[in-house]
Order: structure tokens, then C-alpha cells, then sequence
């Protein structure tokens, strides 16, 4: 008997088909997996934090810009102290003039008083030696406004001006020759008068005495 070997069996083909048909199916899972794990991608990124700068950090960046420009805009506006009168302005006979522009309460208990003083005489002068007080301690720190006191008439009390730790007063020190028409700012610091306190009078040694509202 002659075999050929050329020819298949009819199980041999079954199990061929069969094979090929296992390998197709397994070929199309395969292909079927990869799409579905494209399509959860979105998915996960939606459920991740922001990135560093992403866009709820610049906007955030820049309201803060904004806020920085309202600020720097609103720096020196029309309306500011400045532009307010002054409380008081007094001429002395020893030609000096004294305006006391703002006397305000701080939440410390202080009170601060600021003005300026011009020469209004037509040649050079020092600051009187007066306006410096008559402490000795006080003294010691050269010419200053610590002489310049303020009295509250209703309560019947004076206020002096403050010193620090080491005995210097709160207040502008070191006035020199001022020339004419020279004006030069000052501040003076005391314990604030009850709320109740409206007004005071402000005493300079040699000039007019003043009375300013308080605020």
C-alpha cells in the first residue's frame, strides 16, 4: 500500500481549522483590549490634580496683579491728609509761623500731633531755646518741640510730651538755622485725652497759643 504524502487527513484539517480559528479569536481580544484602555485615559486625567501652573494658579496670579495696581493707584489719591486744611496756624512777633495740621488718636493710647514751622522772617534765625522745655534730661538731646504742651481746659489737664526708655522726647529734634522762607515739618507724640476730649490747646513757648480739634 502506497501512502501520499501530499494529502491531509480529514481530522488533521479539523484540527488545523480549529487552530487557526483559536489564534483569530485571540488576535481580536487582544486588538479589543487596546481600544478599550485608550478610552479610559480621559477618564483618569479628569480625576488627577492640577498640574503646577495650570490655569486656576494663573488666575490666581493674576487677581493678585490686579490687587497690587488698585493699591499703587490709590497711593496719594485726591482727598488724602494732604489735601486737607489745617487745624491751626499761628504767627508769632519773633517771625515764625507755626500750622498744626493733624492731631490723631492711635489705637496705643497716643496721640499725635504734626505741623510745620516757617520762617517767615526775611533773614536767617535759630528755633528758640524755649521751644526745647526746661528739663534737664530733655536738654541733653539738643533743640527740639519738647517744651510744647497741651492743655485740655474741660478735664483740667496739661499734657507733656513723651519721652523713650532713655529720656528723649517723641518729637522732632535737632532744629538747626532755618533761612528765610524755610519751613520744616514736626511731630510730637502724647497720651492721648479721653474720647470725650473734642479739643485742646496747643502752648509753644513765645508764640500764640492754639486750639485744634482732635480726631
Amino acid at each position: 500500500m502506497r501512502t501520499r504524502h501530499g494529502a491531509q487527513s480529514p481530522r488533521t484539517a479539523a484540527r488545523k481549522a480549529s487552530a487557526a480559528a483559536l489564534a483569530a479569536a485571540a488576535l481580536l481580544f487582544s486588538l479589543t483590549a487596546c481600544g478599550l484602555g485608550g478610552t479610559d485615559e480621559p477618564d483618569r486625567k479628569g480625576s488627577d490634580p492640577a498640574p503646577a501652573g495650570s490655569s486656576s494658579e494663573q488666575s490666581g496670579a493674576k487677581d493678585g496683579a490686579t490687587g497690587t495696581t488698585g493699591e499703587t493707584g490709590e497711593t496719594g489719591a485726591p482727598g488724602d491728609g494732604g489735601d486737607q486744611a489745617p487745624l491751626a496756624t499761628i504767627k508769632g512777633s519773633n517771625g515764625f509761623e507755626v500750622t498744626y495740621a493733624s492731631a490723631k488718636r492711635d489705637s496705643g493710647g497716643y496721640l499725635t500731633l504734626t505741623g510745620a514751622i516757617r520762617n517767615t522772617s526775611g533773614k536767617s534765625q535759630f528755633a528758640p531755646t524755649q521751644w526745647s522745655g526746661q528739663e534737664t534730661e530733655v536738654k541733653q538731646t539738643g533743640p527740639s518741640l519738647a517744651g510744647m504742651t497741651l492743655v485740655d481746659k474741660a478735664g483740667k489737664k496739661r499734657y507733656y510730651v513723651l519721652r523713650d526708655t532713655d529720656g528723649n522726647p517723641l518729637t522732632t529734634t535737632g532744629l538747626s538755622t532755618m533761612q528765610p522762607g524755610q519751613s520744616l515739618d514736626f511731630f510730637a507724640q502724647y497720651p492721648a485725652p479721653p474720647a470725650a476730649t473734642t479739643s485742646v490747646e496747643v502752648l509753644l513757648p513765645l508764640m500764640p497759643t492754639a486750639t485744634i480739634g482732635l480726631s
